[in-house]
């Protein structure tokens, strides 16, 4: 099993879209969570830096400029999805991965206090 901490500079970017609201409340995440081509054409265009900001959680042991090094994406590359979010508590939360699971939840909270 992968160790897994949280990586500031993901939850930081996270925050950023929330209040900038640039997120979509409702979408179907296995629909939209960027698969391996979206990935690849982003890493194009987008340094391994901007990248890894897309992510909630750094894999300890995979270099910084490889995809495995980072883990929990929570948005398409463009906005943030509240079911991405989602996502990340519930698979943190399954395999026992508190702290992404808790940086996840506050997220979400933070998504939702801003939307009221």
């Amino acid at each position: 099993m992968p160790t897994y901490r949280v990586n500031p500079r993901g939850v930081a970017r996270a925050r950023e879209l929330i209040d900038a609201r640039r997120y979509r409340v409702r979408s179907r995440w296995a629909d939209v969570q960027p698969g391996t081509a979206e990935r690849n054409a982003y890493l194009k265009t987008h340094s391994w830096e901007d990248y890894s900001t897309w992510h909630l959680a750094l894999t300890e042991g995979p270099g910084d400029e490889t995809k495995a090094r980072y883990a929990f994406v929570f948005g398409d590359f463009t906005r943030l999805h509240r079911m991405g979010l989602i996502a990340c508590y519930y698979r943190a939360a399954e395999w026992e991965h508190t702290e992404v699971m808790v940086a996840a939840h506050d997220l979400l909270l933070h998504l939702d206090e801003a939307r009221a």
